[in-house]
């Protein structure tokens, strides 16, 4: 099984070691034939502008979009959560504008306000070290959308379909149980694998 990293700017060298831990061949993508052949797709945190600008540089935009009305499975962490939705609270434009919820970018505060935190997610027995840093805030979500995990009442984990967004960084911690639901999210998907 093949799963991509979107590998323009952020976390992507992180994602790559929780992949690397997993029954999967990882693929850094940098341009559209990158998406040969994958069986999901990981949208890293960073810095959401500057990833959907070189998503756009790239001309990776359509190409990803295309690939998720296929029903390809991706998951997107913090700004990868930015890219995937369809409104962001105060901004008139979206990236890849496909799952449908409304989120609201730094809503847990600053870098300095970063925080880690024990989560329970839906699917996971045991509760989840999440990591926030200038985290985004699932404000809204369509009636499609499932809750998967709230801190404090508030919306920090989706998912839609094949697609999952998340607004912490599994990828910055030990547990590789995150990045193992996602990989069996996109199995189940893809079940000819």
């Amino acid at each position: 099984m093949k799963i991509g990293i979107l590998a323009l700017q952020g976390a992507v060298s992180e994602h790559l070691t929780m992949l690397n831990q997993l029954d999967v061949d990882p693929v850094l993508v940098k341009n559209e034939s990158d998406l040969t052949g994958l069986n999901g797709l990981i949208i890293p945190g960073g810095e959401s502008t500057t990833i959907a600008r070189l998503m756009h540089l790239n001309q990776l935009m359509e190409p990803i979009k295309l690939r998720a009305k296929q029903g390809l499975p991706m998951m997107g962490t913090c700004a990868g959560l930015i890219i995937l939705a369809q409104h962001i609270h105060e901004q008139s434009d979206v990236h890849l504008g496909i799952l449908n919820v409304t989120v609201s970018r730094n809503a847990f505060g600053r870098q300095r306000d970063s925080f880690e935190q024990l989560i329970t997610v839906k699917g996971l027995e045991e509760a989840f070290p999440a990591v926030f840093i200038r985290a985004p805030l699932v404000e809204d979500i369509g009636e499609d959308v499932e809750v998967l995990a709230t801190v404090d009442h508030q919306i920090v984990a989706v998912k839609q379909g094949q697609l999952i967004g998340l607004s912490f960084h599994p990828e910055l911690t030990s547990d590789v149980r995150f990045h193992q639901l996602f990989v069996e999210n996109c199995r189940s998907v893809n079940k000819n694998i």
